[in-house]
């Protein structure tokens, strides 16, 4: 009886080491999975890295837009408002000039 009892206690004992090399495995490769979506997944942090740039990039380009913005709405108010810069903008960009003047252009 007790050879058939070291028998059964080493298929015990053989079948709970199986188990847990079952699930040590399932275990590593639900981690190595996890990781990997982690890293490369579609939520990843190499994706959330590239949209943080684009995002910053973004940022940039709207703030130099308002900026522009800002510059065309005082030149407009400037144009619309004070004669001396509408004058100083018709004689600088179209070459126009009073009756009485003359414009002398000088090649650069």
């Amino acid at each position: 009886m007790g050879t058939s009892s070291n028998l059964l206690r080493k298929q015990v004992i053989s079948e709970i080491r199986k188990r847990r090399l079952v699930l040590f495995t399932f275990i590593l490769l639900s981690f190595i999975y996890v990781s990997i979506s982690l890293i490369f997944g579609d939520m990843g942090f190499l994706r959330h890295r590239e949209l943080h740039k684009t995002k910053i990039n973004l940022e940039k380009q709207i703030k130099e837009i308002e900026n522009e913005n800002e510059q065309l709405k005082t030149q407009i108010n400037s144009l619309e408002e004070d004669p001396f810069y509408m004058e100083k903008h018709a004689r600088e960009d179209f070459g126009l000039a009073k009756p009485d003047e003359y414009i002398f252009l000088y090649d650069r």
